[in-house]
């Protein structure tokens, strides 16, 4: 399990540098800590140690990998990823399957928040498009009509 782990980091590493986009480098954070998470948690409680260990490894990773407005995403793809993937690879694969599926699960869970915070800033920013057309300098009228009250 030890050989495991260091070719895991090994090839998350290595595919981090290859490719240097934000949902790359949440996937990465978010498989890091994920394995990472497993590995530790693991020899601290056994299967649920490692469950618990991964969920908090990838949200951490996919968090530190993130951009700034989409953390919070990231974290929770992340750590729902890390935790699920440990569970269901613990099914299959032992403690082994465990830590592999805890890096792929924290690895897409991070992408795919990262992402998903990403499109939200899309829309922010058509919003402050759209809420700025009814504001302005005193006296303009700003897409509605002002009623004066001084030609009565």
């Amino acid at each position: 399990m030890k050989y495991a782990s260091i070719f895991l980091l090994s090839a998350s590493l290595l595919s981090g540098a290859a490719v240097a986009g934000s949902n790359t480098e949440a996937a990465v954070g978010g498989a890091l800590g994920g394995a990472l998470g497993s590995v530790v948690g693991e020899h601290l409680g056994g299967s649920t140690g490692a469950t618990i260990g991964a969920g908090v490894g990838g949200a951490a990773g996919g968090m530190v990998g993130a951009d700034k407005r989409s953390r919070t995403e990231a974290a929770i793809g992340g750590g729902l990823g890390a935790a699920g993937g440990n569970v269901i690879g613990q099914k299959v694969g032992g403690s082994t399957g465990g830590l592999i599926g805890a890096a792929v699960g924290g690895g897409a869970g991070g992408a795919i928040g990262n992402a998903y915070g990403d499109d939200d800033d899309r829309y922010r920013g058509d919003r402050r498009y759209r809420d700025s057309h009814y504001y302005g300098p005193p006296g303009k009228a700003k897409g509605h009509y002002k009623h004066r009250h001084k030609h009565h």
